[in-house]
């Protein structure tokens, strides 16, 4: 996993990597190891109370799927479940 460096009360510390830092990470492999030529940015899946509980990526070698991917992506991005 991805870390930063923080000046901290003991020295430097390392900490875990935010979530963008691990989406960008997984993206780029989906792409790079996985050989896919379409990988929007993900959609976060958040619970009634709002909080983001898992990322849902779409990867596909077909443009029309990506399409249809990214249009169903910008339509639900900033929804909240009820």
């Amino acid at each position: 996993m991805i870390r930063e460096t923080e000046l901290g009360l003991f020295g430097y510390m390392e900490e875990k990597a935010g979530n963008d830092a691990v989406i960008s990470a997984y993206r780029g492999r989906l792409q790079k190891v996985g050989g896919f030529k379409y990988v929007p940015e993900p959609i976060p899946m958040r619970n009634s109370k709002g909080a983001t509980i898992y990322y849902l990526f779409f990867a596909s070698q077909n443009q029309t799927g990506n399409k249809i991917a990214e249009s169903v992506f910008k339509k639900y991005r900033n929804h909240v479940a009820h």
